[in-house]
């Protein structure tokens, strides 16, 4: 273990590896998102991995669903990514559903941290619901075209801060679906170690007209 995670280690010392082991993570969403925070985390030394799609691999996916190749489709994107993440690195176990979460809630676990890596506002107002009932944090991140929001919910409302509906994202361009969930697995990681982050706060990451990327912070009503 010592070697695998060697330059974490460097970074964080022993006793912040080690108590990662002991840490349960559950990722709703094994898409885009999905993929690339369940593969960062997955490598980071998390203990236990769930992951809840109901979904099987398409072809329009792999381009940015970075788990999956094309010989994947058909298959339930939460088995792929579960045996992906596995395959990666021994020193985690993984759980996956298929099936909605809402169904998968009902089945009364719990979780150091939920990560919303879904694609629709009235999923993330379910996983809302269900952290509070819970009382576990949870990340939302969402992306379209060269944008993205990211935030950390603990004290703020979901359904009080976003307007709920059933609009469609519009076209996603794959690395801004990395550079959201990277992002994303870095607050994770920073939180499951004890180390400081902003919480209730949202993060608007973008290229504007010019290129230039950019980022700004709206503090969430608490």
């Amino acid at each position: 273990m010592r070697q695998y995670f060697k330059r974490q280690i460097e970074l964080w010392g022993e006793e912040k590896q080690e108590s990662l082991a002991s840490k349960r993570v559950l990722i709703v969403g094994c898409g885009g998102l999905g993929s690339s925070v369940g593969i960062a985390l997955g490598s980071s030394g998390i203990g236990e991995i769930t992951l809840v799609d109901f979904d099987r691999v398409d072809k329009s996916n792999i381009h940015r669903q970075i788990a999956f190749k094309v010989e994947d489709e058909g298959k339930p994107k939460a088995e792929v990514l579960s045996q992906l993440i596995m395959a990666r690195c021994s020193f985690v176990s993984t759980n996956y559903f298929v099936e909605s979460f809402e169904d998968f809630a009902k089945r009364g676990m719990t979780f150091d941290l939920i990560i919303d890596a879904t694609d629709n506002l009235p999923s993330r107002e379910q996983i809302d619901s269900f952290a509070k009932s819970t009382q576990t944090p949870w990340i939302y991140t969402s992306v379209e075209e060269f944008n993205a929001q990211v935030c950390f919910f603990k004290e703020s409302s979901f359904s009080n801060a976003f307007m709920i509906n059933d609009r469609k994202p519009g076209g996603i361009a794959a690395p801004m679906v990395m550079q959201a969930a990277s992002f994303e697995a870095n607050l994770s990681i920073r939180y499951l170690t004890g180390l400081p982050i902003q919480t209730d706060t949202l993060y608007y990451l973008y290229f504007d007209k010019n290129g230039v990327f950019s980022t700004k912070t709206f503090k969430m009503p608490v």
